[in-house]
């Protein structure tokens, strides 16, 4: 639960914690691939690879489970019913089948299944599943630092064996210390080309003042920053093994993408920004850009507890079918009411 003095410092919290937490928890029908209600096509499940989207969001709340019950000790009751259908979920003789649905995922998949899996699913039919895992599956051969990282980390609470290099040489050569460098030579290049532009070298170029504001890093880039603050720090449960220099540069390229969310209501990403935030070791709602994403998360906040999309420009409608609604909001959903707990978590240390 968030704690008092969260909520005394960011008043839009409480209603951002509660709504967010009960929508998925009246929702769980949603995310079991074998309950009667299960997720029916819609929208987002008609992206590339949406066949393993059933998989996928059952993955996701598997993980909420697993961070809740590390970052809450108190009895929630609706960690306890979530919980509960995970539990469920994974321990269904139909599951090992929907890990393999996508090929391309069901190594990553039967990983993250077994290091999230919760108690009491020890004899489960997934478990099986490890064992069709090759030693190319577990091998950081041809993977780039982040995704050793995450192999890593999921490997290691699965209680598989690897040959990923240790924490301290992933975390050196990780995004976190490489990106921000690289961001601030991106905007000079760019402030450079603005620069020409406006003394007339390039006349037939458009006005700089006219082009889309473009971000400090790449989408792709800015996910692969906060994952890897999640891994390292094990979702703020440790420090994020950096030097300070490193902390303080990764902390200000985030400050900056938070910025930028703001002015697009880019959602999912500001959430997983404070989380980013957290994982540092940083106060998040003492920062302007962590509290204002925060008020803003409050504001896109639907009456029913949900964060309707990853963004203002691709957010679900109320008049959608209830599983189109649910396959485009409850990743947003999810991640924000984890925010929610992490800002608890870190206010009460």
């Amino acid at each position: 639960m968030t704690t008092g003095s969260a909520l005394h410092r960011a008043p839009g919290l409480r209603r951002l914690s509660d709504g967010t937490l009960g929508w998925l928890v009246r929702h769980l029908d949603d995310f079991d691939p074998f309950a009667r209600r299960g997720p029916a096509p819609g929208r987002a499940a008609r992206e590339p690879d949406g066949a393993h989207r059933p998989a996928k969001a059952a993955l996701e709340l598997a993980l909420l489970t697993h961070c809740w019950a590390g970052l809450d000790a108190g009895a929630d009751p609706r960690r306890t019913e979530a919980t509960a259908r995970v539990r469920a979920i994974w321990c269904h003789p139909g599951l090992p089948g929907l890990l393999a649905a996508a090929p391309r995922a069901a190594a990553q998949y039967r990983l993250a299944c077994a290091a999230l899996a919760p108690a009491g699913t020890q004899d489960a039919p997934f478990r099986a599943d490890l064992a069709r895992l090759t030693p190319a599956d577990l091998s950081p051969a041809g993977r780039s630092p982040y995704q050793r990282l995450e192999l890593r980390y999921y490997a290691d609470k699965a209680g598989v064996a690897h040959t990923v290099d240790p924490y301290p040489d992933l975390a050196e050569q990780n995004v976190l210390v490489e990106l921000p460098a690289t961001a601030l030579a991106r905007a000079a290049r760019r402030d450079r080309r603005d620069r020409r532009d406006r003394q007339g070298r390039h006349p037939g170029r458009a006005d700089a003042a006219a082009r889309p504001e473009e971000p400090p890093v790449t989408v792709p880039e800015a996910y692969a920053l906060t994952h890897s603050s999640f891994y390292l720090s094990d979702f703020a449960r440790t420090g994020p093994g950096l030097p300070d220099a490193a902390v303080a540069d990764a902390a200000a390229l985030v400050a900056r993408l938070l910025g930028h969310c703001m002015r697009h209501d880019w959602w999912d990403l500001a959430a997983e920004l404070v989380m980013t935030q957290v994982c540092l070791g940083l106060d998040a709602l003492a920062t302007p850009e962590g509290a204002a994403a925060v008020d803003c998360l409050a504001r896109a906040q639907r009456p029913d507890g949900s964060v309707p999309g990853r963004s203002a420009a691709t957010r679900a409608s109320a008049a959608d079918p209830p599983a189109a609604y649910f396959a485009t909001a409850y990743h947003t959903t999810l991640v924000t009411a984890l925010m929610t707990l992490l800002l608890g978590r870190a206010d009460a240390a």
